[in-house]
């Protein structure tokens, strides 16, 4: 027998290496592109060469000459089948949207036909092979294009996709006028391509009349179930979905889209195996983009300088096929949380355009960042006060609250005020406007740029799909723990945090617990990363069904040892008596007795150990966040260097501070590369420009700071503490680094925000040529 000295192990907080590190780095991870089954064919799909008109014609005669070519479908093929397109809430789409074009085209790269082949060499020759005869239209491609042009969807008034909010009226309009100070300014911010690492791909086959396996690339192996057995009238228990390892989601994976819809209904009408991969070309020219959008904010201020109220008029490019019509009056909703904002007003809008459609992207809300905090270092300037002072005076404080917006959201539980203060404990402000100032003398072009948000995470209980999170903890008979969760990872390390919330809750060492997930028969329906989740919501799941399995082994040590339950702990996977450290006894001791002799049991107590919670936190858990970054410009290149960055967030208790801070990393890389080099244009046909990395341009290594790193955080008021971090970066990142540039280009005069800021736009703006049509 082994007697230990009762100390519970701390891991939350611990920098521990993560489970699934060793897998992947050494090529043992299992993406959808691994997977092999016996008789799997291939599929590639022969896509619309121009972005509007009517389909005259589909010759698929030669292609079907090709040896290995199994068959060629069109939208006539899946006429007969049940397919109810749904965006991710589970409600329908307004758009006439089918899984292959159905007698039009409304964009290039719109999916026409289906070559199902031997292999994806041979079903990609016969694609190239199928002639598609289009009635060409003018297309509808800019947001200008959109509000003057011909609907995009036949039957249709208008491009409007989505609406909400109303333009603005006397009595707010008259509040503006009044005020002592009234600024307005004009964003653009251009279009993005996600750009996962792994691109989208899907494989599927049929076991039986109804029941389906599939492997795809998602966010959410439940939830793909669960959309899938709807679209498809299948009861959900015949669908199982599995997702290992994804390299990568952002919103563009939460649930199937048109390729792998026809993927999934192929298999079902071919029976047989069918796998779809999707090529690089295609991810950049034919997934779901985001970002492409315009906004008007004005801000009217007292004369010290305080909000007295605002208006956003904002748009955003829907493209053809939405992933769901957005009109994204989430902008509004979160743009002032975080600030004292008396009386706001907003119109919204959505626009259906011939371009690829629009899919979710890392914080889809985030030109509210943007557009204020850029607004608001305006203001400071034209009042004549710092950009740090003019946010102090605004910000919401611990002691403003508990506040409620104008959107009538309360907040009782955001820093964004002291995650400000503590960021400007670690920079010296002072001494660096004196560095740019003796800068500035020797042709050098320094900037600070500073901002501040809150994010909202962990969204659950309003909306069909953001449920709460179930956890199931088991002691093994071998003194091991399994915990199945909906969690998922593309990058998010949940086999690694949920595993220390687990160990530590539970008094186990944190090798001996597996956290099983990426399989929709495991564990009850969940979500999975979507909406900075799931270290809140699975936290919370696993921390308390851990203390529920806690309790219950305490009480069979109780019974078979005649003790006080409160006299007993669990730690290192020891279950320790007070004060009688020769009753010691391992879990694997107390496990054999709960399963294999359940009549030592304390009367009324079920055999085994295993506890299950789902756990329904508040329905929003905010985090906040105040950055600061340096820059300096190139006055003969216009090339932007990255001199430092700072991160003061406050996402509560830190599981794995390394986690935490890969996530702010991997979100400010895609900040940096959306306001500096990323951009998916479209010329006047509708045609995109930019088809491959070399024309699309990502973040390096060399564009990418070593970041620094403040933990300012405060418990939140959900289970566990914790709150949300995922896309802060991608919010926050922007409109700091934005801020930085202006700062720097200040003695060149106002710059109207039109991103990304290239080097050519820079050199514009320091030689002083108008920038203000640059884009398209």
């Amino acid at each position: 027998m082994n007697v230990l000295i009762p100390g519970a192990h701390r891991y939350v907080g611990e920098r521990t290496p993560r489970k699934e590190d060793a897998r992947l780095l050494t090529g043992r991870g299992q993406f959808v592109d691994d997977i092999r089954l016996p008789g799997m064919l291939h599929c590639a799909f022969a896509r619309s060469p121009v972005a509007r008109g009517r389909i005259t014609a589909i010759d698929t005669a030669a292609a079907l000459e090709i040896p290995g070519v199994h068959g060629i479908y069109t939208q006539a093929d899946f006429a007969d089948v049940p397919i109810k397109v749904m965006n991710f809430f589970f409600g329908p789409i307004e758009a006439p949207v089918t899984i292959l074009a159905d007698g039009r085209v409304s964009c290039v790269g719109d999916p026409v036909a289906m070559v199902i082949a031997e292999s994806r060499a041979l079903a990609e020759d016969a694609a190239s092979l199928i002639e598609i005869a289009v009635d060409e239209e003018d297309p509808v491609i800019t947001l200008a294009d959109a509000r003057a042009g011909p609907p995009v969807h036949p039957g249709k008034d208008n491009n409007i996709s989505q609406e909400m909010g109303e333009e603005i009226g006397e009595e707010l309009q008259a509040i503006l006028d009044g005020a002592a100070h009234k600024v307005t300014r004009s964003f653009r911010h251009q279009r993005i391509a996600q750009s996962p690492m792994e691109t989208r791909g899907c494989v599927a086959t049929c076991d039986g009349a109804e029941e389906m396996t599939i492997w795809i690339g998602c966010q959410s192996p439940h939830l793909v179930a669960r959309w899938v057995s709807l679209a498809f009238e299948l009861p959900e228990t015949a669908i199982r979905v599995f997702a290992k390892d994804v390299g990568g989601g952002f919103g563009l994976k939460n649930f199937p889209w048109k390729e792998e819809i026809a993927v999934i209904a192929g298999a079902r009408l071919f029976g047989r195996p069918l796998k779809w991969i999707e090529d690089r070309f295609e991810s950049l020219t034919a997934s779901s983009h985001a970002r492409e959008q315009e906004a008007t904010l004005t801000i009217a201020f007292d004369e010290a300088g305080k909000i007295v109220a605002g208006y956003c008029d904002y748009s955003s490019n829907n493209g053809a096929w939405p992933m769901g019509e957005d009109c994204n009056v989430a902008v509004h909703m979160f743009m002032w949380p975080a600030y004292k904002m008396p009386v706001y007003g907003f119109i919204t809008r959505g626009w259906y355009s011939n371009t690829m459609g629009l899919g979710g992207y890392r914080g889809p809300w985030a030109m509210e960042s943007l557009i204020r905090e850029r607004v608001l270092d305006d203001a400071a300037r034209e009042i004549g006060i710092d950009p740090i002072e003019i946010r102090r005076k605004n910000l919401v404080y611990k002691p403003d609250q508990p506040h409620t917006t104008t959107f009538g959201i309360e907040v009782d539980d955001i820093s964004p005020g002291e995650c400000l203060e503590k960021l400007l404990e670690n920079f010296d402000v002072v001494a660096f406007r004196k560095e740019q100032a003796e800068a500035r003398k020797h042709g050098r072009y320094l900037g600070l740029g500073i901002a501040t948000y809150v994010e909202p995470t962990a969204a659950a209980g309003q909306m069909a799909p953001m449920t709460g999170e179930l956890a199931t903890v088991r002691i093994e008979p071998t003194g091991k723990v399994t915990a199945t969760l909906g969690t998922h990872s593309q990058g998010h390390g949940t086999a690694t945090t949920m595993a220390q919330v687990i160990a530590e809750r539970l008094g186990v060492p944190y090798e001996d617990v597996t956290v099983f997930e990426g399989d929709s028969a495991l564990g009850g329906f969940g979500p999975g990363a979507a909406g900075s989740r799931q270290a809140v919501i699975a936290g919370g799941a696993s921390w308390t069904a851990s203390e529920m399995l806690a309790e219950k082994v305490k009480k069979i040590a109780a019974h078979l040892y005649n003790a006080n339950p409160e006299a007993i702990t669990i730690s290192g996977g020891i279950v320790h008596i007070e004060g009688a450290p020769e009753m010691s006894r391992s879990l694997k001791d107390i496990a054999e007795i709960a399963y294999g002799e359940p009549a030592r049991l304390p009367e009324g107590l079920p055999p085994g150990l295993e506890a299950q919670y789902r756990y329904q936190p508040p329905p929003f858990t905010f985090t906040s966040a105040a950055h600061a970054c340096v820059v300096e410009i190139d006055a003969d290149t216009g090339f932007v260097k990255i001199l430092r960055w700072l991160s003061s967030e406050d996402c509560g208790t830190v599981i794995n501070p390394g986690v935490v801070e890969g996530q702010i990393a991997g979100g400010l890389a895609q900040g940096i590369g959306q306001v500096l080099l990323e951009d998916m244009p479209y010329d006047a046909r509708g045609n995109p420009l930019a088809a491959t990395f070399k024309d699309y341009l990502m973040p390096t290594i060399s564009d990418i700071p070593d970041f620094e790193y403040i933990h300012a955080n405060t418990p939140s008021k959900t289970t566990g503490g914790m709150r949300g971090v995922g896309e802060g970066g991608a919010i926050i990142g922007p409109p700091t680094l934005v801020n930085a540039i202006v700062d720097a280009l200040e003695p060149f005069g106002d710059i109207e925000i039109n991103l990304p800021f290239t080097p050519a736009k820079i050199l514009d703006v320091i030689e002083g040529r108008d920038v203000s049509g640059s884009g398209h």
